[in-house]
């Protein structure tokens, strides 16, 4: 393998235009090669940025080319564990979309493949490549909040009038859970390094079988914690780490440096609020450059499948107490 990892799109999706081709294209040991789809219309702006774009118009050539290293898929959430094991049978390393499954049990096949094939497959968990959160985690591991005692986020933004949209569609997936409450759950579970003990409340509303609100709480060893997630509120985000001695609150910990510029505020009683800001940084790129130093020098990956896994039962666990009228 050469000294960069030449990367496969599967799908144009407007995500994948709009952030992680780009960051593919702009990360140092990557180089955007190819993409996958039957549109030439919708490859056309891909070709923009990237002259030398190969197009595929099937999946499956795509992952036969022998000059691909790596794929990123960013295809509908059903499809993700399929996929992912397709393209490490065909032996590429693969980053796939969050979630990248629909059950945890399903990730059990895709760290079995990963362990039998030795390549790398993991769960496209941006934010903790940003150092906002590499420092959120830190300041809260090393006392600068005291005693952690409570955790609180909210994520929301309101697509009611996109009907197409995916995230709209059960048959695909959808649901905000699936979509956005993977970062409330998942970071929480990150910075604190534990597991919940029990989900204390789930509170979900559904419309034609998707959940657009879900009020989850849940009780961790070291902590409560609470969070907001919908597809039918007004844009927010925020994520607060609570402890007897101060807070560390991160006010766009999510879509950093689009929402908001990222930013940390350090609230302590004798110093006041300090806040540090990370103006220039680009979790997607940040992503591909760890991808890359994890295959081409074995530097360990931040977010493993058995991160993504915990994730995952937790979200498993938060639609049995829902059904259950926790």
């Amino acid at each position: 393998m050469s000294e960069f990892l030449r990367w496969g799109v599967l799908g144009a999706s407007k995500f994948a235009l709009g952030h992680m081709a780009p960051a593919i294209h702009m990360a140092k040991g990557a180089e955007f090669a190819a993409i996958a789809t039957s549109s030439k219309e919708k490859a056309a702006p891909f070709q923009a940025f990237q002259p030398n774009l190969r197009v595929f118009e099937d999946y499956d050539a795509l992952l036969a080319d022998d000059a691909i290293d790596a794929i990123y898929i960013p295809l509908p959430n059903h499809l993700h564990v399929a996929y992912t094991l397709k393209a490490l049978e065909a032996g590429k390393h693969v980053l796939c979309e969050k979630p990248i499954a629909m059950e945890s049990s399903q990730i059990d096949a895709l760290i079995e493949a990963r362990d039998r094939t030795g390549l790398l497959a993991a769960e496209a968990y941006m934010i903790v490549h940003h150092p906002q959160w590499q420092r959120a985690k830190h300041l809260v591991n090393d006392g600068a909040v005291g005693t952690l005692s409570h955790v609180q986020g909210v994520f929301s933004f309101n697509n009611a009038a996109d009907t197409q949209n995916i995230r709209n569609d059960a048959s695909k997936g959808g649901g905000a859970i699936p979509d956005i409450g993977v970062y409330t759950y998942g970071s929480t579970r990150w910075v604190t390094g534990e597991e919940p003990d029990a989900i204390t409340l789930a509170d979900l509303t559904f419309e034609n079988g998707v959940d657009v609100t879900a009020r989850v709480a849940a009780r961790f060893p070291s902590c409560s914690a609470m969070w907001t997630n919908s597809m039918r509120m007004h844009p927010a985000q925020e994520m607060l780490f609570m402890g007897d001695e101060g807070a560390v609150r991160l006010t766009a910990p999510f879509n950093a440096n689009v929402f908001d510029v990222a930013r940390i505020e350090i609230h302590q009683p004798n110093l006041g609020v300090r806040v540090e800001r990370f103006p220039t940084d680009n979790h997607y790129v940040h992503q591909v450059e760890a991808f890359g130093r994890s295959v081409l020098s074995g530097t360990p990956y931040p977010w493993t499948l058995e991160d993504a896994k915990g994730t995952q039962a937790m979200i498993d666990r938060i639609y049995t107490a829902s059904k259950e009228g926790t």
